[in-house]
């Protein structure tokens, strides 16, 4: 009887032991390696072009987010449109994903009845993005609406086509978001980065690809890296995001930043990953800072 209790005993503390190994070693490398290379080099290391979501910061001017970017080493802003485009030339910042032209996430090119006002408005904004000097402007699916996978693409086709024949003659890329339906986007129909790979080899244009957000996807999917891995050739921007909740990247979320930021470099991609978190912190440049070292790999 004393011996199983002594054995209980040492498997308990066994058990322990190796939590608090594996905790630290999480943490480890998510705080001290990071914290490391910030305190003795703050300059990035230039194999990612790293971007930040404008909507997250909006208790920020545009003025103060581009320079508290620029001090980073961001080297571009997502989802603002031309009335903010001379704000990012001062900085020398890039419009890494411009947007403006779709009607919202909801009503987008996988449903006839917005192809009208989607060509008016895409027909506007693709001019302006390339006499800007941009490249991606952003576009939706919308939602299902009872429609099959393959109503969904053959819709998306028919109303992407010439709006892509005219990105094409001006050098933009028009890029469908990955948004997850389970929890934050509901009835969203480009929930999974094979239904986008499918549209893109439909479409088969260089000028249309996809925006894997990885945040949206771990939600939908998972199997991240693999999904980079395989389809990285129809993605032509990243965005980040703590799972669950959307939150800072750091060692209380699900996903491991690091690693997946190695597969999108070995994959050869040359675009931006932006960052789209929601800073809980009070110093939110601060957080902002710390998730793009995190990333910088």
């Amino acid at each position: 009887m004393g011996s199983n209790q002594n054995r209980r005993s040492a498997i308990k503390s066994m058990i322990a032991g190796t939590a608090a190994i594996g905790a630290s070693g999480v943490l480890s490398s998510f705080t001290t390696e990071t914290e490391k290379h910030m305190q003795a080099d703050d300059k990035l290391k230039g194999n990612i072009n790293h971007a930040v979501c404008r909507w997250c910061y909006g208790d920020f001017t545009v003025d103060q987010l581009c320079a508290a970017a620029k001090d980073i080493g961001i080297k571009g802003i997502d989802l603002v449109g031309p009335s903010d485009w001379p704000t990012l030339k001062k900085y020398g910042l890039f419009s890494s994903m411009c947007n403006g032209a779709e009607i919202n996430l909801t009503d987008g090119f996988g449903d006839k009845q917005f192809h009208a006002k989607l060509h008016e408005n895409y027909t506007k904004m693709i001019p302006l993005v390339a006499e800007a000097g941009y490249k991606n402007l952003i576009c939706f699916s919308g939602s299902r609406r009872g429609k099959t996978d393959e109503e969904g693409w053959n819709n998306c086709v028919e109303g992407l086509k010439p709006m892509v024949a005219l990105a094409e003659k001006h050098n933009v890329v028009l890029v469908m978001e990955l948004l997850n339906s389970k929890i934050d986007h509901k009835d969203y129909q480009c929930d999974r980065v094979e239904w986008g790979a499918e549209l893109c080899r439909r479409l088969g244009s260089e000028n249309f690809k996809l925006l894997y957000d990885i945040y949206h996807m771990q939600i939908d999917e998972g199997d991240v890296i693999r999904n980079i891995r395989a389809n990285h050739q129809y993605i032509a921007h990243y965005h980040t995001g703590g799972v669950p909740g959307r939150n800072e990247i750091d060692e209380t979320q699900e996903l491991y930043y690091p690693a997946i930021m190695r597969a999108i470099v070995e994959v050869g991609h040359k675009g931006f990953v932006a960052q789209e978190f929601i800073p809980k912190q009070k110093d939110k440049i601060a957080s902002l800072k710390k998730a793009v070292h995190i990333c910088d790999v």
